[in-house]
């Protein structure tokens, strides 16, 4: 079995790379970090595969060798705050779309054709999708576009299996960064074991915590101006 991942020299994708490798499957970690990708491919179930998933032509020359995937699991991310939204950073919202949703496209045009009949394609999202939350403007906006992007695939395609991860907070590199509380926040290492497990049976959503997951998917059956009221309370 052959796994490609993007984004897997950090966080969640790292860990599902060292995840898949360990369980016997030939692994290629894609990414921009040099330095992350020679230290993956030390494991000898892991290839190095370095690309910007924002360019195109980045990605196929990168990945022209490669034929076919059994699994193609899109994880490459940001995440910005947008924290003033009277005064709108438009470059800021530019950054975060292209890279967490327009190279969704990029890859897909690129891999997706790549991927064997009865293969899988996993599609990394975001719990943020289940209710508008504070300063979430830019990454909220661009994974909502990844969920519909993937729920729209699964649709359509016929001969490929997609599944879509909402995660809930996970401590990476990128949310040590958050200046804020991660309720039930949990590990990259937790965060792929679940993203496995699912995969592995071909789960059309993913999602965890489940507890936090569930708490959000009841509190979006609230009525809108009550979430706003409450959401509002939470910037403060």
């Amino acid at each position: 079995m052959t796994t490609l991942i993007t984004g897997a020299t950090s966080g969640i994708g790292e860990a599902l790379a060292y995840k898949y490798a360990d369980a016997g499957e030939q692994v290629i970690a894609c990414g921009r970090n040099t330095d992350k990708l020679a230290k993956l491919s030390s494991h000898s179930n892991i290839e190095r595969c370095e690309f910007d998933a924002t360019n195109l032509q980045d990605i196929r020359s990168s990945t022209v060798a490669y034929t076919q995937f059994d699994r193609v699991i899109l994880n490459a991310g940001n995440c910005e705050y947008i924290d003033d939204a009277r005064n709108f950073d438009s470059a800021l919202f530019t950054r975060v779309v292209t890279t967490n949703l327009l190279s969704m496209g990029f890859c897909l045009e690129a891999l997706l054709p790549k991927i064997k009949p009865g293969g899988q394609l996993v599609i990394v999202s975001s719990s943020v999708t289940y209710l508008p939350l504070p300063r979430s403007q830019a990454y909220g906006a661009s994974k909502a576009g990844v969920s519909y992007l993937a729920n729209s695939l699964a649709v359509d395609l016929n001969d490929v299996d997609v599944t879509l991860v909402h995660p809930g907070f996970v401590k990476t590199p990128l949310t040590d960064k958050n200046d804020f509380p991660m309720p039930m926040a949990v590990s990259a290492e937790k965060a792929a074991s679940y993203i496995y497990k699912g995969v592995e049976k071909r789960r059309k959503e993913v999602h965890f915590p489940y507890r936090f997951t569930l708490i959000l998917k009841l509190l979006r059956m609230l009525p809108t101006p009550l979430w706003l009221k409450l959401a509002k309370g939470l910037s403060r």
